[in-house]
Formats: structure tokens, sequence, C-alpha cells
């Protein structure tokens, strides 16, 4: 099943927004093994999509999944309790802090 069909999209708390108009400019080309063709093919037809517009939305969620694995830290229970303590009970500065502030200072007391 191949046609003009809009492509479905979630929105903000997961409900179903059907598209229908699109700036697409710009085209991407790849060669896939004549079984994975298949299996997008069959996943479009499932989902009521063009073969482009089911290829199109998995890319884009796989993008914003790869993006946001690194914009999230994951913290053990463990590690995540530290970081607390740390930032509740701040510890002393070290003396190559107190070095590198009294450098500081020094060095904007002489810029101005």
């Amino acid at each position: 099943m191949s046609g003009n069909f809009p492509y479905i999209k979630r929105g903000k708390a997961g409900f179903v927004m059907a598209i229908t108009s699109s700036n697409r400019t710009s085209r991407i080309e790849a060669r896939i093994a004549p079984e994975v063709l298949a299996a997008v093919k069959r996943a479009a037809e499932i989902q009521g999509r063009s073969i482009s517009d089911f290829v199109v939305a998995a890319a884009q969620d796989a993008a914003e999944r790869t993006i946001a694995e690194t914009q999230i830290i994951r913290l053990s229970l463990e590690d995540q309790e530290r970081v607390a303590d740390l930032l509740l009970n701040r510890p002393a500065p070290s003396p190559a802090l107190d070095r590198a502030f009294e450098a500081h200072r020094e060095l904007i007391r002489e810029s101005k």
C-alpha cells in the first residue's frame, strides 16, 4: 500500500495527530537489503503510511532518542545521594581552590 496518506505523529501527552502538510525540502537516499525493505513496507502498510512517511517518522524518532540520551545524565541511587549530599553540605575549599580564587581576583582587579 502506498499513496498520499497523512502520517501520524504523537503530540503532547501521547495524543495522535494527523499531519497533512509538510515543508520537505531535502532528500536522502539509502540502499537496504530486500528483506529490510519488505519489513519496512509491511510496517508502513500496518500504519497506513507511505514508505517515505514511515521512514522519515522512524528516523526522526531515532534521532530524538539519540539526542535525548546524550543530554540526560543517569546516576545510580548511591550517586544521586552523593550529589545531593555535596550540594547540601558543601565541603570546605581546598588550598588549590583558594589559590585559584585569589588568582582570579587579582586578574579581575588588574583588568579594571
